[in-house]
C-alpha cells in the first residue's frame, strides 16, 4: 500500500467529492487495508489538513459542510452499524438541547470528531438534559458536548453538569458551543470549555483523551 494511494482519499475527501471519497474508501477496502487504517491515515489526515487551513485563512462553513459530507460517506460505508466503541478512538454524546431545534453547527462538530476517528452518539435536537444524562451513562462517554444557537437554550445547558454530578457521573466533561453560548464563559454556562467553532472543541477534546487537562 503506497502513500500515493491513501493520498488519492484523502484528496478527495478535501475535495468534498463524496461520490469519488466513496469509490476511493472501497477501492482501498478490496485492497485488504484496514477500516481502522482508512479512518487514521485518511480520514484523521484530511480533518486536520481542514483544520489547518481554517485557521490560517478563514472558517469557510459550506467547506466543512462539504468536507464532512463526504467524511460521513466514508465512515458510513466502513461501519454501516455505527463506529464500535472498540474501534472508536473514544465515545462522545452530542446534542441541541431541549428548546433549541438548530442543528447545523451539532452537526459540523459530530463530522469533525468522526473525521479524527471518534465515536460520536447524536441525540438529534431539542434533547431533554435527561435524555443526555441516561445516554452518557449508557454509552460510557469521556465527554458530553451541547450545541446552543439561541440563547433560551442557556438555563437547560446549565442543568447539565448537575444533572451528572446526581447521577455520579462527575468525571465526564461538558463542552459546549454554538452562537448563543460562544457569548458565555465556561463558568456562566457551568461547563467544561466552550468551544470558538468545532475545531476548537476537537483540539480540546484531543488534550482531553490523550490525558493533557
Amino acid at each position: 500500500m503506497t502513500d500515493a494511494e491513501m493520498k488519492r482519499l484523502v484528496e478527495t475527501l478535501l475535495e468534498g467529492d463524496h461520490t469519488a471519497a466513496l469509490a476511493e474508501a472501497r477501492r482501498l477496502r478490496h485492497m485488504g487495508m484496514a477500516p481502522e487504517r482508512i479512518v487514521t491515515e485518511g480520514l484523521e489526515a484530511a480533518m486536520q489538513r481542514l483544520d489547518d487551513k481554517c485557521t490560517v485563512e478563514s472558517f469557510n462553513l459550506l467547506e466543512i459542510m462539504l468536507v464532512g459530507r463526504a467524511v460521513s460517506a466514508v465512515v458510513n460505508e466502513l461501519y454501516p452499524e455505527g463506529v464500535p466503541p472498540e474501534q472508536g478512538r473514544d465515545t462522545f454524546v452530542i446534542a441541541t438541547l431541549e428548546g433549541d431545534v438548530h442543528d447545523l453547527g451539532k452537526n459540523i462538530a459530530k463530522m469533525v470528531l468522526i473525521g479524527k476517528g471518534y465515536r460520536v452518539v447524536d441525540l438529534g435536537k431539542d434533547c431533554p438534559v435527561e435524555t443526555l444524562v441516561n445516554a452518557a451513562e449508557r454509552e460510557h462517554a469521556h465527554a458530553v458536548l451541547v450545541s446552543g444557537l439561541i440563547t433560551p437554550v442557556i438555563p437547560q445547558v446549565r442543568k447539565v453538569r448537575p444533572a451528572l454530578d446526581k447521577r455520579g457521573l462527575g468525571g465526564i466533561r461538558v463542552v459546549a458551543g454554538g452562537a448563543a453560548l460562544k457569548q458565555s464563559s465556561a463558568e456562566a454556562l457551568n461547563v467544561d470549555y466552550v468551544a470558538e467553532t468545532a475545531f476548537d472543541g476537537a483540539r480540546y477534546l484531543d488534550r482531553l483523551v490523550r490525558g493533557e487537562i
